[in-house]
């Protein structure tokens, strides 16, 4: 049977307007209170350790603000884990996270990690959070998963993305085969799977068609269009094309 499909809107690059200039516009937390009135079904923000854009008290406002579940992307570091215990958001989603990145490139190292991620995963599952781990879409990371007890993945699209975007569809098409077999290996050992990075319109459309994708997570594609849509219009055809994609699910 087929699972619902979700989507989670990141704010996080409406922060990153704000901090441009300073002061306190554009505000995330009204960006997330219209996505969340245009059809979200949660909302995610990344913490990260320089504050590039969300700031320690967006995350507290963000709790106190929204009626949908908040997903607290992070690295898997003690501030950021007493930040997301006194927060005790929905979920939080350890994500990989360098200084020198724009943005998140590439899946954790679960393996090679798998000793210092274990005590990060216990403790914030221990005090209810649900545990995504941003991840590669290989066998070997969802295994890793499955053994380091995170009960959710979120497989990176973004290098089937770029593909996409660069107009290789040789490359794009080896990368979708990667995420579509990643979904049915990964759900197939119990794991809830996610997709996110670099979805637009017709990624989403096509990853939507994935069975066992439950929810994918989408921001600076959604906040780019707002500029020239609105973010309710650009929220709306995303759920249109995501609706489409599952439309077709086999």
């Amino acid at each position: 049977m087929t699972s619902p499909l979700r989507l989670g809107v990141n704010v996080d690059h409406v922060a990153t307007v704000r901090n441009a200039r300073g002061g306190p516009r554009p505000d995330p937390v009204r960006a997330a209170l219209a996505a969340i009135e245009a059809g979200a079904d949660g909302i995610t923000a990344h913490l990260r350790e320089d504050r590039r854009h969300i700031h320690d008290d967006d995350m507290a406002r963000l709790k106190a603000a929204i009626s949908k579940p908040l997903n607290f992307e992070m690295a898997a570091t003690e501030q950021m884990l007493d930040i997301a215990l006194a927060t005790a958001p929905h979920a939080v989603c350890l994500v990989p996270e360098k200084r020198t990145e724009r943005t998140t490139e590439g899946g954790l190292d679960v393996i090679g990690q798998y000793d210092y991620l274990l005590p990060y995963v216990d403790q914030l599952s221990r005090e209810g959070v649900r545990v995504s781990l941003f991840i590669e879409p290989s066998r070997e990371a969802l295994d890793a998963a499955v053994s380091i007890k995170a009960p959710v993945v979120e497989l990176h699209t973004g290098a089937w993305c770029h593909a996409v975007e660069v107009g290789d569809p040789g490359r794009a098409e080896a990368e979708f085969a990667r995420i579509a077999a990643a979904a049915a290996y990964g759900a197939g050992r119990g794991l809830e799977i996610h997709a996110g990075h670099g979805l637009d319109y017709d990624t989403a459309r096509r990853v939507s068609a994935l069975p066992q994708v439950a929810e994918l997570n989408i921001g600076h594609f959604l906040i780019g269009e707002a500029i020239f849509v609105g973010l309710a219009e650009a929220i709306s055809r995303m759920r249109r094309a995501m609706e489409e994609g599952r439309a077709q699910a086999f």
